[in-house]
């Protein structure tokens, strides 16, 4: 079992890895970084597919898992092409990673998009068991998980359209509106029930399905204190200055919470 997790994770890994050596190569005619999310975010439903065409389990094992995972996969790849993440102009943070990353830019990019490939390879343990492995549950847990990853997309595509008619709305203005306004990333909460999701659909395959706890973790990490709500807020304090500090102070981080009452000016 072991054996055939490694193989299948290496499988998923040089897939990612092929698809990012292209899209790298499109990066470098364009001088657009941002292609880099597209990749990442597509390569989990072409991840599904292969361990769905691969898999010796029965549907009914994986079945459910591969839906919404590839469902999560497409919506955010079609989300991200529609903000214009594969299309110049590049987006801020890259533009500042550029900056900063000069004069070995592209090399550093090249390295930057590898490593998201290998990200996808980690984290595709979270999906990789129940194509490969019976459930030893009803399905109770399986059913548990993928409602949880379901309301998980459901959230997050929420998220991102709130974000994108208050943007069309009111461009350069901090978006306080709908999940917004009880977190400054619902986006980001969400898309982490996603891949706690994943991690109680894989307890159905204990032991061997403890694995999939490792994604959310990995995820939970990352947008806490990697690619996800550091560099995003850097940005929005560049680009927004003080209105962005003061919705700081008053809106939760990441957990959907009721947010802080303004204290009235004297």
């Amino acid at each position: 079992m072991i054996a055939e997790i490694a193989l299948r994770v290496g499988e998923a890994w040089a897939l990612a890895a092929a698809l990012q050596l292209a899209l790298w190569l499109v990066a470098e005619r364009t001088t657009n970084a941002g292609i880099v999310d597209v990749g990442w975010a597509v390569s989990f439903a072409l991840v599904v597919g292969l361990f769905a065409l691969l898999s010796p389990a029965p549907v009914s094992a994986w079945g459910p898992l591969a839906i919404v995972a590839a469902a999560w996969s497409l919506r955010l790849t079609g989300y991200l092409i529609a903000r214009g993440a594969a299309s110049p102009p590049e987006e801020g943070r890259y533009v500042e990673l550029r900056r900063k990353w000069q004069p070995h830019a592209s090399r550093r990019f090249f390295v930057f998009f590898q490593a998201q490939a290998a990200l996808t390879g980690v984290l595709s343990t979270a999906l990789v068991v129940p194509f490969i492995a019976a459930p030893w549950d009803s399905g109770w847990l399986r059913a548990l998980g993928a409602t949880l990853s379901a309301i998980g997309v459901a959230g997050e595509a929420l998220a991102d359209l709130q974000l994108r008619r208050w943007k069309a709305a009111h461009p350069g203005e901090v978006c306080e509106t709908g999940l917004w306004r009880y977190s400054r990333h619902p986006n980001y909460f969400f898309e982490w029930c996603v891949w706690l999701g994943y991690a109680v659909y894989g307890l159905a395959f204990w032991q061997y399905g403890a694995i999939a706890l490792v994604g959310q973790g990995v995820i939970l990490g990352s947008i806490l204190g990697v690619t996800g709500i550091p560099p995003t807020e850097n940005q929005a304090i560049r680009s927004k200055g003080d209105v962005y500090r003061a919705y700081q102070a008053r809106v939760s981080r990441f957990i959907p919470l009721p947010p802080k009452r303004s204290r009235p000016t004297a």
